[in-house]
């Protein structure tokens, strides 16, 4: 009786190709609700690009349920880890995200709290940093911090060192 059944152990079942169908697709979703500019930074075909383009497009729920299905079909021709990478970036539910946007605070912090071998550090790991605005930047903070007022300039120079970092990593 065993001769009769084959070892399938290097083949996927129709369930697991599915799987992987439905997860193109879902990505394929992500991706058309990207704006714009952020999907030009992906590596992505022209026809995909298109079919993202024209996404919007498509209002009925049977035209979405079609083209959400070419979309899946196109992905399989992408480069999914790349795609994944700069998704994680964006996405404020990773880990990655979360890591980012707490180095970043780290940094604000240590900026308000600290001296000027501190900010040189900064502007060697951002050099596209205005030193000058962002040592004004650093001494309204400090000035809030120590009249004890709300910390609008801190959130202004944490805006202002995540767009930093978001153009250096080819977020912007």
């Amino acid at each position: 009786m065993s001769d009769n059944y084959d070892d399938f152990s290097g083949e996927k079942s129709k369930t697991q190709v599915k799987r992987e169908l439905h997860a193109l697709q879902d990505l394929g979703q992500r991706l058309a609700a990207l704006k714009p500019d952020l999907q030009n930074k992906l590596p992505l075909t022209d026809a995909l690009r298109r079919a993202l383009e024209e996404a919007p497009k498509h209002t009925a729920n049977a035209a979405k349920k079609r083209h959400v299905q070419f979309i899946g079909k196109l992905m399989r021709e992408q480069d999914i880890d790349a795609i994944l990478v700069l998704l994680d970036q964006l996405d404020a539910s990773t880990r990655q995200y979360n890591e980012r946007f707490h180095n970043l605070e780290r940094w604000r912090d240590r900026l308000i709290g600290g001296s000027d071998d501190l900010l040189e550090q900064f502007v060697g790991d951002y050099p596209d940093a205005d030193r000058q605005h962002l040592r004004q930047l650093i001494r309204q903070a400090q000035h809030e911090t120590a009249q004890n007022k709300p910390p609008a300039a801190s959130r202004k120079l944490f805006k202002y060192i995540r767009e930093l970092d978001e153009t250096q990593r080819g977020l912007r």
